[in-house]
């Protein structure tokens, strides 16, 4: 009876230790699951990403440039002017700001024309505002406008924890996981926190990786600043601890058999 109960807590430990494929498959659908194999080659669902229009907050970092053909353009916005031969006709280019921080009124400064407003403003409304003012003192020119501090934090079962830097304003979480070197195999896809400041504002939700109509979610794409904690599964502590503590007891039960086998001599 004694072996029959220790071979009935083995198996139970063995099965509640595993992980089940469902835990792992991202994007899963219930049809699919229940298919051997799906068909190949043919478009089996569609799906409409949600609107993704990041919009400028306090103590972004901006990028703000302007282009000219003719150099001689930039001399009343303080002399900052890159001098090239022929510039008319080569095509010379005045670089005026570089990484501008908006202020806690949501403003960054503009050689000549002062403080603009561009909180609340996507870097393409802010590009065509600036693009107006500009028309009103150069000829010509043209405005480019990037959001430079766009990174997102990873804490928790991630094979690289930090903070991860984004090329460009529209990253699905899916691609920041993979930025972030993806997920290793004890993290729980379903119950992702994601926590969002929004101005003074901070939003907390969870997402689950592993339906496939998280593609519908309004939170598929990540936003500058989003802080990204992936718990573990269930199953960490018994596959990161059990071997090592198995391993303990053993070597103390063997240490306490053999004080027990001398003392009893």
């Amino acid at each position: 009876m004694r072996n029959l109960s220790l071979v009935f807590i083995a198996t139970l430990l063995i099965f509640t230790s595993c992980v089940t494929n469902r835990k792992f498959l991202y994007f899963q659908n219930k049809n699919e699951l229940k298919e051997k194999k799906p068909p190949v080659d043919s478009v089996l669902r569609k799906y409409d990403l949600a609107d993704f229009n990041y919009r400028i907050q306090t103590n972004d970092i901006l990028s703000v440039r302007f282009q000219s053909l003719t150099a001689k353009e930039f001399d009343f916005m303080g002399g900052q002017t890159l001098n090239q031969p022929n510039a008319g006709a080569a095509g010379g280019v005045g670089l005026l700001l570089a990484g501008d921080l908006v202020d806690e009124k949501g403003e960054i400064p503009v050689p000549v024309i002062g403080k603009v407003k561009v909180a609340g403003l996507t870097v393409f409304q802010i590009q065509d505002t600036l693009q107006a003012l500009a028309n009103v003192y150069l000829q010509s020119p043209i405005v480019k406008v990037r959001l430079l501090n766009y990174r997102v934090t990873f804490l928790g079962e991630v094979n690289k924890e930090g903070s991860v830097p984004m090329g460009n304003n529209r990253v699905s979480l899916m691609e920041a996981i993979g930025l972030a070197g993806g997920l290793n195999e004890l993290a729980d896809r379903s119950n992702i926190k994601v926590v969002r400041q929004t101005g003074s504002r901070t939003e907390v939700y969870y997402v689950n990786i592993l339906k496939e109509d998280f593609m519908n979610s309004p939170h598929y794409y990540v936003y500058q600043n989003d802080l990204i904690i992936v718990p573990p599964l269930k199953q960490r502590p018994f596959r990161a601890y059990f071997g090592t503590n198995f391993s303990l007891i053993l070597s103390s039960i063997s240490f306490l058999l053999v004080i027990y086998s001398i003392y009893k001599r």
